[in-house]
């Protein structure tokens, strides 16, 4: 059976944060992203061809982060395993990888919700 649609890709998932200000410095700052538009209440990231929304949540809303997803995988671009490793834990970040999978890097945003790094493969 031939689908009557065909998605390309993904063009962004929307994780609530607490602090707007807050996420939008660790996405940009941390991990690269860059503003595609924003206004008082969310902000579009852009990572490649894929983005990233950022919904600040109104006072007193609970965030879930860790429950919502199982986590975002993100493709760096450059890196070496140990060295965004250390750069993610001098960050503050709490840091763990995957057994027998060399480029992978797990740790969470300030909100709880789950991130992996895929350092690129060594030549």
């Amino acid at each position: 059976m031939k689908a009557p649609l065909k998605v390309t890709g993904i063009d962004h998932v929307v994780l609530h944060v607490k602090d707007l200000a807050r996420s939008k410095k660790f996405y940009i700052e941390l991990l690269g992203m860059e503003v595609e538009h924003e206004s008082s209440w969310q902000l579009f990231l852009k990572c490649g061809h894929q983005g990233v929304a950022l919904f600040e949540t109104e006072d007193g809303a609970g965030i879930h982060g860790g429950s919502e997803m199982n986590h975002m995988a993100l493709r760096l671009k450059s890196g070496e395993y140990e060295k965004v490793r250390g750069l993610l834990e001098e960050a503050g970040c709490e840091v763990s990888g995957r057994r027998g999978d060399p480029r992978c890097i797990y740790f969470s945003d300030p909100d709880g919700h789950r991130l992996q790094l895929l350092t690129p493969e060594e030549r």
